[in-house]
């Protein structure tokens, strides 16, 4: 164990294991994540606190995994569907959680291909996705899992630098055409097409694109965990279902500063002014009623109200469930001017929204405005 901790009690010394595993995507970037430095973050949060709970709860129950390389030598991408609780993972996480995950993911696959670039000789850039669709029902049909599943880790187009990506869903039920058919009305033409979907003799189909030494038994594969368990639920995370003790909507109680009534049919403007470029704008809001659309926007005209399309948008508006967790967010204001936070409420023709939300705004630092002062 690295650093001085003293001694740790079996359930102290488990928590700071599984916080390691947690974090370890961001370690490397840290020159002093020591033991001592991750025991200062648990000691000062605790394990039950919200941040560290959202961080376990979408690691333990994503249902996704890196395990094996493809015959191309790219990185294998496992997605466990039939195992995921679609509806728990969004009442524990907010949406900007669950993206930032999948910020990580894409990052860790691209630092799998680099590896494999290095090992192989060869340029690596492309990853093979697993989708296993046994035991997909109607629970995993939760509307705001449906809009979200498509969504890829850069919103809302992947950067230039994600890996490219083939999809082979495998183990597919018949409800899966229904499951398809609503996904892919999200989905772009280009995505729709590196999708293969295979037939009853999956396991042979799938030898095609990976070696047997690659895959799991339970995938027709050779590779089993150190007890025999053809799954490989040691490399594989299969979900499962996620404990109502994680669920934010019960553990969240925060304070807002302020509250607006967003009527059906239309939509709310808070104005938020930016002196300095290097400013960064920070919010946080739920909602009651539904769910509500949000997007940051920069004003062109100065006092006067200016319609969504007469600005500039600076964050694309989405639709986020506020109403079942909290959302959270940060803008880098590299302008001055007027930013607008934009509470949409246009497509819902009958319901009204609450909103309570606090906006901060975080001067630069004075390293930034040394380098803004220079260019």
């Amino acid at each position: 164990m690295s650093g001085q901790v003293g001694d740790l009690s079996p359930s102290q010394e488990k928590s700071l294991a599984q916080f390691r595993v947690n974090v370890q995507d961001v370690l490397s970037a840290l020159s002093n994540a020591d033991d001592s430095f991750l025991l200062r973050w648990l000691r000062a949060f605790g394990t039950s606190h919200p941040l560290l709970v959202v961080i376990q709860v979408v690691k333990i129950y994503g249902a996704n995994s890196i395990c094996g390389h493809d015959r191309e030598g790219g990185p294998l991408w496992y997605h466990i569907a039939g195992g995921l609780d679609v509806k728990g993972l969004f009442l524990s996480a907010s949406k900007q959680d669950l993206l930032r995950d999948k910020f990580q993911n894409c990052e860790l696959l691209l630092y799998q291909c680099e590896l494999q670039t290095q090992k192989l000789g060869k340029k690596v850039e492309k990853i093979t996705a697993i989708v296993d669709l046994e035991g997909l029902s109607l629970r995993h049909l939760w509307k705001p899992g449906v809009e979200f599943a498509p969504e890829t880790p850069g919103e809302p187009v992947p950067p230039a630098d994600c890996p490219r990506e083939s999809s082979v869903p495998v183990s597919a039920p018949s409800l899966f055409a229904v499951a398809f058919n609503l996904i892919k009305s999200y989905m772009s033409k280009e995505t729709c097409r590196k999708v293969v979907i295979l037939g009853d003799n999956w396991k042979q189909e799938l030898s095609k694109f990976i070696s047997p030494d690659q895959l799991p038994v339970e995938f027709g594969g050779t590779l089993t965990d150190p007890d025999g368990n053809p799954k490989c639920i040691t490399k594989i995370n299969h979900g499962g279902e996620v404990p109502k003790s994680y669920h934010l909507c019960k553990q969240v109680r925060m304070q807002y500063e302020h509250t607006v009534t967003v009527g059906r049919g239309s939509s709310q403007h808070v104005e938020n002014e930016i002196l300095f470029p290097g400013c960064v704008l920070r919010w946080q809001f739920a909602s009651d009623g539904g769910d509500i659309g949000f997007g940051v926007f920069l004003k062109t005209k100065m006092g006067e109200r200016q319609r969504a399309g007469e600005m500039t948008e600076v964050l694309p508006s989405q639709r986020y469930n506020a109403h079942l967790v909290p959302e959270d967010g940060s803008l880098a204001c590299f302008k001055a001017g007027v930013y607008v936070l934009r509470f949409d409420n246009t497509y819902s023709l009958v319901h009204s929204k609450h909103i309570s939300y606090t906006v901060k705004v975080l001067l630069p630092d004075q390293t930034f405005m040394e380098k803004v002062e220079k260019f």
